[in-house]
């Protein structure tokens, strides 16, 4: 069964010694406001102690996932009463709290936004290159994106340092958030009507970008003002996520340049 992988969060974890076990732990970890990145849970766990838990990670936001015990077993098997959480190596900040700074100090906001993007590798370099071409944040759903792990990390280059992180509990509130406060919401996509050299990509801006499986969701591409592509040729139809993220990163930022 899909729900029974083990790989739900990777398994650099392992190697980096950032998840905690354990019911009293987690619960700590908690209140002493860590940010954790995700929880699992042994399927079937009952008990006074487990429900406090589980309201709390409700509280906070947590990403829950239920799994067997073996699920557990493949990071440690010492006594972790069923209970696994993630800590994430970074903060994370409101997206409102972004916008109002952007906008406090006279900049066009320019926000990353991913819908489900599950690589950790991919997502790193989109975060670099969020970094390199000036973006202030990168938006992404709290269920269902890459963890942010070693490889992330790693992969990022140290941007993950540097680049804020947001992460949405509701990400079409979020996307009418953004089109509230007067940014232009850009699908980047195969299938877009507008390429991104004859498109206007400056001002605020919002580029929104797909999972490497299925693209952007349909919803949320109703929603955009913009619908643009990359021009490629040599027979290929479409390019990996972060590269894309990359070239379309650098036109909203040649295209500022040149305004500047």
């Amino acid at each position: 069964m899909p729900g029974d992988r083990v790989d739900f969060f990777p398994r650099d974890s392992m190697q980096n010694n950032d998840f905690i076990y354990g019911i009293h732990a987690v619960s700590e970890a908690l209140a002493s406001g860590k940010n954790l990145d995700g929880v699992l849970i042994q399927r079937g766990l009952k008990g006074e102690l487990v429900s406090a838990l589980l309201r709390e990670l409700k509280v906070h936001q947590v990403e829950i996932k239920q799994v067997p015990v073996e699920a557990l077993e493949k990071y440690t098997r010492k006594n972790h009463q069923g209970v696994i959480a993630f800590v994430s190596p970074v903060a994370f900040h409101t997206l409102d709290s972004v916008i109002q700074a952007c906008y406090d100090e006279g900049r066009d906001p320019l926000i990353v936004v991913l819908d489900k993007v599950t690589d950790v590798r991919n997502f790193g370099a989109i975060c670099r290159s969020a970094l390199a071409f000036g973006a202030d944040a990168v938006l992404l759903p709290s269920q269902g994106s890459a963890r942010i792990g070693a490889d992330a990390m790693k992969t990022s280059a140290g941007a993950l340092h540097t680049i804020k992180v947001c992460k949405s509990q509701n990400l079409k509130a979020d996307l009418l958030y953004l089109l509230h406060c007067g940014c232009a919401l850009v699908a980047a996509t195969e299938k877009g009507d507008e390429s991104i050299n004859h498109s206007v990509l400056s001002g605020p801006v919002a580029v929104l970008l797909g999972s490497e499986e299925k693209g952007i969701s349909p919803e949320y591409l109703k929603m955009c003002n913009k619908k643009v592509c990359i021009p490629i040729g040599y027979g290929m139809t479409s390019l990996n996520v972060s590269v894309a993220a990359g070239i379309i990163l650098y036109e909203v930022c040649r295209q500022r340049a040149l305004q500047s």
